[in-house]
């Protein structure tokens, strides 16, 4: 046998295979003629075409690596050509299988060093070496067999638990007969389910501590390679390999700290239970090196699947996770995306703990990001409103910059802004906006805006002060910062409890600093200013009218036409529906100014919408109506029936809100009011004509109209009035009830009465008769004496009304007790001596 420095690589190879082809010769013709000669021989006969391929590719092969493997394949050979010259008569069975795995540990050295040999050397190579490993030769052939056959496997005995009791045996057997060697080459090479005995002797070779530090740093690519390619049961063995590897060196947790490994590890985080549980342990175990936590913090997807995992079911992932991510946040770029992913508590302790950059760059994060009310809450609970609220506070610019826009994010959600207020943040805003520093006019809108939200909440009427230096602010402000004042002042306006609020607001000229902004060219300012108004009106009427002058009421009017913002007309019709409706001056000049043609187009162009701002204004809208419909006035009256009022007022009765159905039935009241005196001096005037039946009016007799006389029964009013009255709803009751009396008004009362009979309006009186408003039951008492009156309707609905009449005597308030007695009485439930007189 030649030397690695005297034979060519060429040389070797030559030798090594004449070597082969010399002892498959010797084998096939052993004077023994042994059965297990002749099925290595065919074996050994594989070896050719391998080394061939070898020799031709001689000069990438000559390396020392290589040249090592093949020697000791030949040496390998030599023995088992010693074992067959010198083999007596007993079986070499045990020997010829020891030297079959010694010769294909051989070939796998050879594998391993081929590292830059084509796929196919290394596929013949490859299934060569696990035929050799895996050889087993069989006593019970006999001689004669055919040269062809190859080694066999002894059969299983039998099937179920002694199948299995044997199958653990022979891989305990296969991996306490693994080199470290074999162990590399069948990782490496091996299919998925030959792996088992491997994965046991590997982590026997962990246990022995015998290995070389260095074989493991070719274990561990490797494996990881596995956990890229491989089977879920195979992902998992890898892994809890790799994590026996981490802890006990931590070299190879060095190795593992490659960016591409963690990449295949965080894979695992995706996967089944158990693989995700083993994957974030491993990483746990990994993140003790600073550079793991950076490499993974930038390894798409990590962080998200970290915090899923925090937020799961598994208590023990769970746990690894809250750890791990605890480890990353040292990243304050970590810190960030685990905020994105929605979790918020690295990101709160460096606003509390962090140094000033760190605190900018979460507020700033905070102020950027797209959050959900959800998150708001996180944060807000979490902590984060009182370190902005400091860092506003005591901070330089940047961080004042910082802070206030993430505060304005996190106002947002209404459970936020008490946090605010009570981390005392409004005192602080408010010097901020009177400060006249160039520096800090940057942070003003933002400021105004935050105060904007925290004006929501009636906590800020702790700060008395608050709404006057708001006011006194106003003229001295951009129009940014005025549109934020205004939205907060009418949000303390609109508080419950700001009635002394609103009365400062008043004697401090809040009124004539707004009544500029009505011709204002910014629309927003202008919009907001005429939503204060309307607050403002709402509680002082009176005192409105009389710092309101024709200039403004004209500039209101102008708004109700020419707006084109359904909210700012509500709130312009609104102030109008708040002035004193007895003030003849105001009346007069919104009839000049054509008001009610633009309503009544206003509310005939909006029947088909039903939002919350369109029921406000038709509300309003409703509210003028009563104006004009005052029965003191017929002129205006007709008026108003000739631009087509009446039908609107009816139609309002079915759809409208309860408020306009009162104000609508407080109007058609009044008109009708006028229904007789006007059928009669239309009468007077046109004797010499007769009147149609169709014009005839069975309650008024004659000829009436809705135009002309505004008559609630040929407006078809008396059915949706009733049908009020069935409702549960008892707001409207005293209006509804005002309507019906005057179609029993003393000249008309038996008419009257006979019409609404044939309506179910007495079930709708006993509702009334039920309630505890006072005026309602006087209104349906007055008109049930007059349909008593006759024995017709005494029969019909006396016994449905003498138990609520009776109970009334006895629980009802003490103003309607005489208007009770008169009732039974009729009903002769009660003498007209009675003390209830």
């Amino acid at each position: 046998m030649g030397t690695l420095k005297s034979r060519s690589f060429s040389e070797l190879v030559t030798e090594v295979k004449a070597s082969a082809e010399e002892v498959t010769t010797l084998a096939k013709t052993s004077e023994l003629e042994n059965q297990t000669f002749v099925e290595f021989a065919v074996l050994l006969e594989k070896f050719t075409p391998i080394l061939v391929e070898l020799k031709d590719n001689d000069k990438a092969m000559d390396r020392p690596p290589v040249r090592k493997a093949v020697e000791s394949l030949e040496n390998e050979i030599f023995q088992v050509k010693d074992l067959i010259q010198t083999n007596g008569s007993r079986s070499p069975i045990k020997s010829m299988e020891d030297l079959t795995r010694d010769l294909g540990r051989s070939l796998g050295l050879v594998l391993f060093a081929c590292i830059d040999a084509s796929p196919a050397i290394k596929g013949k190579v490859s299934a060569l070496h696990k035929e050799l490993m895996n050889a087993k030769f069989n006593p019970n052939s006999s001689a004669s067999a055919s040269p062809c056959a190859s080694p066999s496997v002894h059969p299983s005995h039998e099937s179920g638990f002694a199948s299995e009791i044997d199958s653990e045996r022979e891989i305990e057997e296969e991996s306490i007969s693994l080199s470290a060697e074999d162990v590399v080459l069948q990782l490496k090479y091996g299919n998925d389910e030959e792996l088992r005995p491997v994965f046991s002797r590997l982590c026997e070779l962990i246990k022995e501590q015998s290995i070389d530090k260095e074989w493991f740093d070719v274990v561990i690519p490797i494996l990881f390679h596995r956990l890229g390619s491989s089977k879920p049961n195979i992902r998992l063995s890898v892994i809890r390999v790799l994590r026996i590897l981490a802890s006990d060196d931590a070299r190879n947790k060095e190795k593992m700290a490659d960016a591409g490994f963690l990449s295949q590890l965080v894979k695992s985080l995706t996967r089944d239970a158990d693989e995700r549980r083993e994957a974030v342990g491993l990483l746990l175990e990994l993140s003790e090196i600073s550079a793991v936590w950076r490499r993974m913090g930038r390894i798409q997807g990590c962080i998200v699947m970290l915090v899923t995992i925090l937020n799961g079911d598994d208590l023990t992932a769970s746990s690894n996770a809250g750890k791990l991510l605890t480890s990353l946040s040292n990243s304050t770029q970590n810190a960030l995306h685990m905020a994105e992913a929605g979790y918020f508590k690295p990101l709160v302790r460096y606003l509390k703990e962090g140094t000033d950059m760190s605190k900018i760059l979460m507020a700033t994060s905070i102020a950027r990001m797209e959050l959900t009310d959800l998150s708001r809450a996180s944060l807000g609970e979490g902590g984060a409103v009182e370190p902005l609220v400091k860092m506003f506070k005591t901070g330089k610019l940047e961080s004042k910059l910082s802070a206030l826009n993430a505060l304005h994010n996190l106002s947002k959600l209404t459970s936020n802004i008490q946090l605010l207020i009570s981390a005392g943040i409004v005192v602080p805003l408010l010097q901020l906006l009177f400060s006249v520093t160039s520096v800090l006019m940057t942070l003003r809108e933002p400021a105004s805006a935050i105060l904007a939200r925290i004006a929501q909440s009636e906590s800020i009427l702790v700060n008395q002060d608050v709404a006057q230096q708001m006011l006194s602010l106003l003229n001295l402000s951009s129009p940014v910062i005025q549109f934020h004042l205004l939205q907060a002042l009418n949000s303390i306006a609109s508080h419950s409890k700001a009635s002394r609020v609103r009365k400062k607001m008043k004697q401090n000229g809040a009124v004539q600093l707004l009544l500029p902004f009505l011709t204002d060219a910014n629309i927003k300012n202008r919009s907001v200013a005429v939503d204060l108004l309307y607050t403002l009106s709402n509680y002082s009427p009176k005192e409105l009218i009389e710092q309101l002058g024709e200039s403004h009421i004209s500039n209101i009017v102008d708004i109700v036409s020419s707006s084109k913002s359904d909210s700012e007309k509500a709130a312009a019709v609104g102030i109008l529906s708040n002035l004193p409706i007895g003030n003849k001056k105001v009346t007069e000049l919104l009839n000049k100014l054509n008001l009610l043609s633009v309503l009544i187009s206003i509310l005939s162009s909006n029947e088909s919408s039903s939002s919350p701002v369109t029921s406000r204004l038709t509300d309003s809208i409703a509210g003028i109506f009563v104006r004009f419909t005052l029965p003191s006035d017929k002129k205006l009256q007709l008026h108003s029936a000739e631009l087509g009022i009446i039908p609107l007022l009816v139609k309002l009765l079915s759809s409208g809100s309860l408020l306009s159905k009162c104000r609508a039935a407080t109007s058609l009241a009044q008109l009708s009011e006028n229904s007789l005196t006007l059928r009669k001096s239309r009468k007077s005037r046109w004797t010499c004509m007769s009147y149609s039946n169709a014009a005839s009016c069975e309650v008024h007799g004659g000829s009436c109209t809705v135009k002309n006389t505004f008559c609630l029964v040929k407006a078809g009013a008396v059915a949706p009035l009733v049908k009020i009255l069935e409702g549960e709803e008892r707001e409207a009751d005293e209006a509804v009830l005002g309507a019906l009396a005057t179609l029993v008004e003393d000249e008309i009362w038996e008419t009257g009465s006979n019409y609404i009979a044939k309506m179910p309006v007495c079930k709708g009186i006993i509702r009334v008769l039920e309630s505890e408003n006072v005026k309602a039951q006087e209104k349906a008492l007055w008109i049930l004496e007059r349909m008593f009156r006759t024995e017709e309707h005494r029969t019909q609905f006396g016994e449905s009304a003498q138990a609520v009449l009776i109970d009334l005597t006895q629980n009802g308030d003490t103003r309607i007790r005489s208007a009770v007695a008169k009732v039974l009485a009729q009903l002769q439930l009660l003498q007209d001596q009675s003390s209830y007189f």
